[in-house]
């Protein structure tokens, strides 16, 4: 199956609904969907840099207003 969407005249709202359309069905199922294999190793790199006070840990909501405030 061939998609074609009109992404030069879908505002950013419009293609940011669209994806999140695909992402929700896609994790619908988890299984279906595997992880890349560099994506465990970056992971376990994460977890040991918390483990070993190298990096902190920011809860979600914190890290999303602090990127919206830097216009990111």
């Amino acid at each position: 199956m061939n998609v074609t969407l009109p992404l030069e005249s879908m505002t950013t709202a419009e293609k940011l609904d669209v994806m999140e359309a695909i992402w929700t069905d896609l994790s619908r199922d988890e299984q279906r969907v595997e992880s890349p294999v560099w994506h465990a190793e970056v992971l376990r790199e994460r977890e040991a840099a918390v483990n070993e006070g190298r990096e902190v840990a920011t809860d979600w909501e914190v890290a999303k207003r602090r990127l919206r405030s830097l216009g990111a």
